[in-house]
Formats: structure tokens, C-alpha cells, sequence
């Protein structure tokens, strides 16, 4: 019991992270229009990432496919992580390095949940026709 309470505390913390930025992605923020332009992606970078950040809460959520929506919060922080670290920097428009510490907290929830769902990725590797 004490497992699936820390299993869904994980899992909403990743969701209400990714859903909380869908906001500023969406309406074009000052902050997320900068990111996205210093990475010479805007705005279909950050439309695109907001739509699988959108996506991927969606799975998280579904037990069925919680190990499918992790894989797309994993992959899409990673990224974030890494333009973060080589690009961007830590700090964003003065923002004391938020932006980069809530991608870091949903890499680690993501990367929990691939863990837990380990024994699931040779079942969604395979092909069945």
C-alpha cells in the first residue's frame, strides 16, 4: 500500500509540473518564446513539446500506459535538461534556475516510473500483427 502512495505521488508530480507549463507554452510567454527562440525552434518547438507534454501527463495518469507516457516525459526532459545545461543555462530570464530544477524534478519522477515499469518495455517492443 505504502509502494502505489509513493507511486501516485510521483506520478502527479510529474503531471502537475508538465500540465502547469502547458500554460506558458500555449500563450506564448515571454519566457517560453525566449527559450524557444534562443534554440532556434520557436513556435513549433514549443507548441510541439507542449502537445507531447500534454500527451504524455495523459498516459502517465492511465495505468495501462503509464510506462509509454513516462518514456515521453523522460525523453522530453532530457532534452529540456540538456539545452538547460549546453544552451540556455541554469537560470532563464532571472528565474533563479526554476525552470531547470522542474525539468530535473520531472526527469526523476519519469525516470522512477520507467524503473517501476521495467518488466513492460520488452511487451512494448514487440510487434504483434
Amino acid at each position: 500500500m505504502k509502494n502505489q502512495f509513493f507511486i501516485w505521488i510521483v506520478k502527479l508530480t510529474a503531471v502537475v509540473i508538465l500540465l502547469q507549463t502547458l500554460f506558458f507554452k500555449f500563450s506564448g510567454a515571454s519566457e517560453s518564446v525566449y527559450i524557444f527562440q534562443t534554440l532556434g525552434i520557436e513556435p513549433y518547438g514549443r507548441i510541439g513539446s507542449g502537445v507531447v507534454e500534454l500527451i504524455a501527463s495523459i498516459l502517465i495518469l492511465i495505468p495501462r500506459t503509464t510506462l509509454l507516457g513516462a518514456l515521453l516525459g523522460l525523453g522530453t526532459m532530457l532534452g529540456a535538461v540538456f539545452s538547460h545545461i549546453f544552451v540556455l543555462g541554469i537560470e532563464i530570464q532571472n528565474d533563479g534556475g526554476t525552470l531547470f530544477v522542474l525539468a530535473a524534478i520531472t526527469l526523476l519522477c519519469c525516470l522512477i516510473l520507467v524503473f517501476r515499469e521495467r518488466e513492460k518495455l520488452s511487451g512494448l517492443l514487440q510487434l504483434k500483427f
